[in-house]
């Protein structure tokens, strides 16, 4: 494991990338705790902390101009409270290959106003009755869950089932099961998709050479595992393709 340090943040590979946001390439140094951000002096719009080992999404700094937050393939289990405080200008908040276990476990993002964009495919969570549903609920500000646009048809149907009696009741279960899980909660646990599984989706998506074939994979996204490596093809590398998908669907952009 290697600590982030502000000599790491400063030696680490800091480029305009192709949807020309400032981003900060933190992945895959193993670092188990984020710390030390204050050395980035507020001047990226992305950072990435993909493949780390990163169990707690906390430790920020005040940083105004974070926009998106890469957490694939860490070991995340909690979100702390007070978000809102430290990046209150968050968009989107890349989580997939995590462990977060209980619906209420997303509860902390709530005051993050402008989180529009979330993953948390690969997550013991996205395997829950009601899923969906809570976090659209509980999210009102969301756009896009998991690669999927909130149609306002769907947000009034959530809405109008957690306010029905059974939709009330599945609320006091939910909380009931996040403070069990908050009372015995530790920071190990293993991943629920094995490595050979997860290599196989990394190797579908990181073919694709277009956003046409993105889409296509969109089936494997829904279980699957957003791509560990940067190799480009055709210019673009599979992430960025990632970060135009989003940005078409949310506000019909053209690049």
């Amino acid at each position: 494991m290697v600590k982030l340090t502000p000599d790491l943040i400063q030696q680490s590979m800091q480029y305009i990338n192709p949807v020309r946001d400032r981003e900060l390439d933190l992945r895959g140094y193993k670092i188990p705790t984020i710390e030390n951000l204050g050395a980035t002096l507020d001047q990226f719009d992305t950072i990435d902390f993909s493949d780390n080992d990163i169990r707690k999404l906390d430790g920020f700094p005040l940083l105004k101009r974070i926009k998106t937050l890469f957490f694939n393939n860490n070991r995340i289990v909690r979100i702390t409270d007070g978000l809102e405080h430290c990046i209150p200008n968050l968009e989107t908040l890349m989580l997939t290959g995590n462990m977060i276990q209980e619906l209420g476990d997303i509860d902390p993002l709530k005051p993050l106003q402008n989180l529009a964009t979330l993953c948390l495919l690969q997550n013991p969570i996205s395997a829950k009755p009601h899923y969906r549903q809570y976090l659209i609920y509980k999210l009102p500000q969301l756009r896009l869950l998991d690669f999927r646009k909130i149609k306002q048809k769907e947000r009034d149907e959530t809405n109008a089932f957690f306010k029905s009696p059974r939709g009330k009741e599945i609320l006091k279960e939910i909380s009931k099961k996040t403070k069990a899980q908050a009372h015995g909660a530790n920071d190990t646990g293993r991943l629920p998709m094995s490595v050979n599984e997860r290599s196989k989706i990394r190797e579908a998506i990181s073919n694709a050479t277009s956003l046409e074939e993105v889409q296509r994979l969109s089936k494997l996204l829904q279980s699957g595992h957003i791509p560990g490596d940067d190799r480009h093809h055709n210019g673009m590398n599979v992430k960025v393709i990632f970060i135009y998908y989003i940005r078409i669907i949310l506000f019909n952009v053209s690049f």
